[in-house]
This record gives structure tokens, C-alpha cells and sequence, in this order.
């Protein structure tokens, strides 16, 4: 095995598997897409340990752990189309696409939006969009959505993206409360919308998403 087969297989062993993470779909979708092409050349090594990985321009690939743990909650089916907020260089949007039908990928940064599209069509990954937009907004156009992924710890969660929600469908992200991260999950079922702490996570902020004044979920 090379190098990197065996930091995966480690990763999946060693790091998931011992945290609750046994759904073989995730697992394989996870060990399909190669973490460290989405990573910068000099953190190549270090692409597969159990922390937030920085990709540039002040953000940061999420924890294997917390990731896998979160798509677990997420329950995301063959047929629903997601809604990939903050995608970065593309990664989560790759593991995303192995399980979906369609991801639709938003970025705010110009030049990570750019790299994503590459990463993804190198990768030849045909079922995401990458759309440069604000993170905040989403993309309504598109939606209603099955699934909405926060890639990074938020203080809010915009009213905007909790709308684009289909019937039935989950909002799953890292929600900062008094400065702790834990991964919260909002279900939208009959016309109502609850929401749910489910485990301590601490992770890397994602920018723009601050408390704001109001009501907040």
C-alpha cells in the first residue's frame, strides 16, 4: 500500500469507525475521493490526520471525524439534491457527490470557487455545481433542498438558508453556543422546523455567519 492508502485506511479505522461512523455508503464515499488533492501541496501529509486542515485564504477543510459524523446525521439519500454551503476547495462537495444526486456548491471566494471547479472536473466529479454567491444567501434558485451542509462552526443560521429546506428535509452544521461548537441539525417536517444538538464539535469558524440580532434557530 502506498503512503496515503494507508493514512485513509487509518482514518477510517482508527478515527471514524470508533465514533459511531459504520454506514459502509459514507465510508465509501469517503475513502473514494482523495483528501489530499484538496489540500495545498505542503499539508499533503498531514491530509488525513483528525483536525481542521487550513486550504487557504483563511479556511479550512473540516475534521475527518466531525465531518463523517455530521453526514451520518445528515442521512443523505441517492436521489436528494444538497446544498453545499461553504465548500471550499471542493472536498466536502466530492464525498457529498457520492452520495447525492446533485450538490449544489457555494462559494464566496472567487479564487477558492475556481479551485473547487478544477479540483472537481480533475476528480471528474459531473454532479456539482459550484456557484460563487454569498454563503449567507444559499442558492434559492435551485432549491428547495434535501440536505444543506455548513461546512465550518456558525454562530446563526440565516433564516435565508433555513427556507430552502424541502419538506422533510436536514440542515446540518456546527453551531456555536458561548463560544462552545457542537453539530446541530435542523429538520423541517410538517411545515415546522425543530432543531437538535447532537455532539460536541469544535471546529474552525466559517466567516459571515456572526450572530446577528432577531430571531436565530
Amino acid at each position: 500500500m502506498t503512503e496515503t492508502a494507508v493514512a485513509l485506511s487509518h482514518m477510517i479505522d482508527c478515527q471514524l469507525r470508533p465514533s459511531e461512523v459504520n454506514d459502509e455508503r459514507i465510508l465509501d464515499a469517503i475513502a473514494a475521493v482523495p483528501r489530499e488533492l484538496f489540500v495545498p501541496k505542503a499539508k499533503r501529509s498531514v491530509a488525513y490526520v483528525d483536525e481542521d486542515i487550513e486550504v487557504g485564504e483563511g479556511r479550512f477543510l473540516l475534521e475527518p471525524r466531525v465531518f463523517a459524523r455530521m453526514l451520518v446525521a445528515a442521512d443523505v439519500q441517492a436521489d436528494d439534491i444538497v446544498l453545499d454551503i461553504g465548500c471550499a476547495t471542493g472536498y466536502s462537495s466530492a464525498v457529498l457527490a457520492q452520495l447525492a444526486e446533485a450538490i449544489v456548491a457555494v462559494e464566496e471566494n472567487e479564487k477558492l470557487a475556481g479551485l473547487a471547479e478544477k479540483k472537481l472536473a480533475d476528480q471528474e466529479v459531473m454532479n456539482v455545481a459550484v456557484v460563487t454567491c454569498s454563503m449567507c444567501d444559499g442558492v434559492a434558485k435551485q432549491g428547495p433542498y434535501d440536505v444543506i451542509f455548513i461546512e465550518g462552526a456558525v454562530e446563526d443560521i440565516p433564516a435565508a438558508l433555513i427556507k430552502q429546506l424541502k419538506e422533510g428535509g436536514r440542515l446540518v452544521c456546527v453551531k456555536l453556543e458561548g463560544g462552545v461548537g457542537r453539530a446541530h441539525i435542523i429538520r423541517k417536517s410538517g411545515g415546522e422546523v425543530t432543531g437538535q444538538n447532537l455532539f460536541d464539535a469544535n471546529v474552525t469558524t466559517l466567516p459571515g455567519f456572526e450572530r446577528q440580532q432577531g430571531f436565530v434557530f
